[in-house]
């Protein structure tokens, strides 16, 4: 594998990027499954999913078909499920996926019951195939995600990646899967050799960004400051939990008074109603500095993207707040690219255009009453106490 040391493109430092790639913007729903399904029809050796969300639902069950299909005609095929967020999958489904030849592994939280954990979270939503494939975003595998009769899926997005970094992938998921679990002895561990491919010839650069905060990696997180720092024209960003802390806050200020427009596509709808008010909160000072908002209108908001300046992107599984900060393992891919960047630029203006409404301060404070805008700040003082109080009780690990 190669990638590049110390250049420069544009504003943006090249350090950590994969040259030889090729990228495609999937969007979430039928698009993204249909995708998935592809790769795992496809792989001839082994296949690597790491998934927040499983689901025993059609979706759920179509997907897991095709894994133990695969395993069927003898790829070996590594399941690692989150532990809080998968549990209602079935022991039922569970024995089936085993006994079809998936090495199947829980990623465990310290405690968990059917409504809270304690401990982090494997909030991945990534695939690798034969190690030259890979598809990289934030879209859980569930009806919710998905084109269902009646029913828009929610609105996400993510990379399909072939070429270099899809090795890089396959080790960091070989890695976490042979780590996984807490206190538990492990009697099997599995290292395999990444296939030798050919990568493709484009030179689309791309680098894998991990989040695992008790682990020191705090790599996402540095993207978005650098996106902050380095953009001279434009930002836009999508985040579906926006609760950006003090360092980020600072930034976007920054950015925003050297004459860099920042647009923001946030929820209108969504299925954590606390988390939407605590968001809102922010609204105020979000609107002082500058920042375009918007909302959107057309189903549930979950994407996780961003771009800047026509060159540059970001898209994973990160939610820009405390718990994907501090307390998740997330993983998201940056791409250095004019038509990639573009392309993601041009999908969030057409959302902006046809299924958002534009929040302006006029606006927020006219809807709003002096009650509101009290239930918003404890909503968000809450949220800031529960994370403290279930969360951030790890130490860094040097």
């Amino acid at each position: 594998m190669y990638y590049i040391t110390t250049i420069m493109a544009g504003t943006f430092p090249t350090e950590g990027y994969f040259i030889h790639n090729r990228v495609q913007l999937i969007r979430g729903g039928k698009q993204y499954f249909d995708s998935l399904v592809n790769l795992i029809n496809g792989a001839k050796s082994s296949i690597h999913l790491q998934m927040y969300i499983v689901d025993d639902d059609e979706t759920g069950m179509n997907i897991i078909g095709a894994l133990m299909n695969a395993a069927g005609r003898g790829v070996q095929v590594f399941m690692l499920l989150d532990g809080y967020a998968s549990q209602v999958l079935s022991r039922k489904v569970v024995k089936q996926i085993i006994d079809s030849g998936i090495r199947f592994r829980w990623f465990e939280p310290l405690f968990r019951s059917p409504y809270f954990y304690f401990g982090r979270r494997l909030h991945h939503k990534v695939i690798v195939v034969d190690a030259c494939r890979s598809l990289v975003g934030g879209v859980n595998i569930s009806d919710r995600y998905n084109d269902t009769p009646g029913s828009d899926a929610w609105l996400d997005w993510a990379v399909l990646a072939e070429g270099e970094v899809a090795g890089r992938l396959f080790l960091i998921c070989q890695d976490l899967w042979n780590k996984s679990g807490w206190g538990k002895k492990k009697t099997e561990k599995y290292k395999l050799q990444p296939a030798l491919t050919e990568p493709p010839e484009n030179s689309c650069l791309v680098r894998v960004r991990r989040q695992d905060w008790v682990r020191r990696r705090i790599e996402i997180s540095a993207s978005y400051l650098e996106m902050m720092e380095n953009a001279r024209e434009e930002i836009l960003m999508m985040s579906s939990y926006f609760l950006p802390g003090r360092q980020l806050r600072r930034s976007m200020a920054a950015a925003s008074k050297r004459g860099v427009r920042i647009r923001m596509i946030a929820a209108g709808k969504s299925d954590v109603m606390l988390a939407k008010n605590a968001e809102r909160y922010l609204y105020r000072w979000l609107l002082k500095n500058r920042v375009e908002l918007y909302e959107y209108q057309a189903s549930i908001l979950h994407g996780k993207i961003s771009c800047a300046d026509g060159k540059w992107a970001t898209v994973g599984s990160f939610n820009i707040n405390f718990i994907s900060a501090y307390a998740s393992i997330e993983l998201n891919l940056d791409v250095l690219d004019d038509d990639f960047s573009c392309t993601v630029q041009n999908e969030l203006e057409e959302i902006i255009s046809h299924h958002c409404i534009p929040i302006t301060e006029q606006e927020w404070s006219q809807h709003y009453n002096l009650f509101q805008r009290a239930w918003q700040k404890f909503s968000y003082d809450l949220i800031r106490l529960i994370f403290f109080l279930f969360t951030f009780y790890f130490k860094q690990r040097r």
